[in-house]
């Protein structure tokens, strides 16, 4: 079994989230592993005559996140790599493994879930989707 050096893992505002984030800080310190902290910025196109696009966030809720979950794995000893990308709603899972590929995880770290059932329901769920696009191993924390 190889290990899990390079760990990625990507957070939204959930408490699934939270607890990918803990499992991933100790996954990295029990292998002397870096984190790659991956947040998407996710933004809706509108279609139509005015067009245009929206946040879904904003500067100070990302910021305040960031800062949370920053503040877990370095109080945990952890080496940590922020990275905030920017993507389309629908593109989002693409995104996260997009910078997967790029930093060549050893795992990608995800919540089961993101912020509400009904956005997993409506969006088909990130993780999902990324489970059945990668052939890197993803450990899913409830």
């Amino acid at each position: 079994m190889s290990e899990f050096r390079t760990i990625m893992v990507a957070v939204d505002k959930s408490e699934q989230s939270d607890r990918a984030v803990a499992v991933a800080r100790d996954l990295a310190r029990a292998t002397g592993g870096v984190v790659h902290l991956v947040h998407i910025r996710e933004h809706e196109v509108i279609v139509g005559k005015s067009g245009g696009s929206f946040e879904r966030e904003t500067d100070e809720e990302v910021e305040s996140q960031l800062e949370r979950e920053l503040a877990v794995l370095r109080e945990g000893g952890v080496e940590v790599v922020p990275d905030v990308r920017r993507a389309r709603l629908d593109e989002t899972a693409r995104a996260i493994l997009q910078v997967g590929e790029e930093v060549s995880a050893d795992v990608i770290v995800l919540g089961s879930r993101g912020p509400s059932a009904m956005s997993a329901i409506m969006l088909g769920g990130i993780t999902y989707k990324i489970l059945h696009a990668t052939t890197r191993p993803v450990l899913v924390v409830p």
